[in-house]
């Protein structure tokens, strides 16, 4: 979905072979997706739960199991990037986004080396690499933009990570010489999870934190203007009917942005989100929620660092299990 006076896109958080030949077509056709994105966790709940990739792994026998993983995988995102190729030539966004090892999270040297070694492989100018934003991270989105790659920054919850990637983007794209297509993912309903437990039993109101934590990280993403760099809102499903399936879609509506969602998600905005702007949110607004979680002993940075850590280690589990089961 382009919404061309927002100029808002909406990108599919999920990868599986059947899907990418039936309905994620049909997503394309109807103008409801315009992109997607994987990681190490969608592809784990793939390849080991799906019947699509078994002859494919009993042919590649010989093979370690990272090379039988970068093949099944590889081979799904060329399917999705040729499936997305006509809307990328048009310019209506038609990206696909892979991950690096996330083992390599802090090792600058090693995630530019897979980065290009992947780009290289799919051979295909639609694709983004997906780099964990980490102090190795912003080494290696610099490295990879300078050779004109496009980056997926990925597990983003402080702003000053954000500020961290743009700056990176910004000095690659000016040694390649000219735009390179980025995003900054914003993770939002994770933050929500992890504290509105707590603020329920203070009266305080949930389902915010995570809005207003992107909010202001959307604003110092906007602020820096680096050409081709776009906020991109992931983690944006809902857990459970307390909320609508389309909240995280509707409420992060932004100027120039990106919105990944999973597919339940993406069908319920299409039918009933409102497709107006809805961010940024007023700064008063904001300040005054972040002091009711002070006032209840909330350290906001503390809990942000724990999702980021949990996250690196999620992504390393679900690409461990892979490699495990193959």
């Amino acid at each position: 979905m382009y919404i061309e006076d927002l100029k808002f896109s909406l990108w599919a958080d999920f990868i599986e072979r059947d899907y990418l030949d039936n309905e994620f077509k049909d997503l394309i056709e109807k103008k409801i997706i315009n992109g997607a994105t994987s990681n190490p966790a969608i592809f784990k709940n793939a390849i080991l739960s799906s019947d699509a990739y078994i002859s494919q792994l009993e042919s590649l026998g010989s093979l370690s199991a990272k090379e039988k993983y970068e093949a099944v995988a590889v081979f799904d995102i060329q399917k999705a990037a040729d499936i997305l190729r006509p809307l990328f030539d048009k310019g209506d966004d038609g990206y696909v986004s892979i991950e690096v090892d996330p083992f390599y999270c802090d090792d600058a040297a090693a995630t530019i080396a897979e980065g290009k070694r992947l780009f290289s492989m799919i051979e295909r100018p639609n694709v983004m690499i997906k780099v964990p934003a980490t102090k190795a991270g912003y080494e290696a989105m610099e490295a990879l933009t300078a050779e004109g790659i496009p980056v997926n920054a990925t597990l983003i919850f402080k702003k000053e990570q954000a500020v961290a990637c743009a700056k990176a983007f910004e000095r690659g794209t000016a040694k390649y010489g000219k735009k390179v297509d980025t995003v900054i993912s914003i993770f939002v309903s994770r933050v929500d999870r992890a504290l509105d437990s707590l603020l329920k039993e203070h009266n305080i109101e949930v389902a915010l934190t995570g809005i207003y934590n992107s909010s202001e990280i959307y604003v110092a993403i906007e602020a820096m203007q680096v050409e081709g760099c776009r906020a991109l809102f992931a983690s944006t499903g809902v857990k459970d009917d307390s909320l609508s399936a389309h909240y995280y879609v509707e409420q992060l509506l932004a100027y120039n942005s990106v919105n990944t969602a999973p597919i339940d998600t993406i069908k319920a905005f299409d039918a009933n989100g409102k497709k107006e702007k809805a961010l940024p949110i007023d700064n008063s607004v904001i300040e005054k929620h972040m002091e009711k979680l002070k006032s209840i002993g909330i350290d906001l940075d503390a809990v942000l660092q724990k999702q980021i850590d949990d996250g690196l280690e999620a992504f390393k589990d679900a690409f461990k299990k892979i490699l495990e089961a193959l």
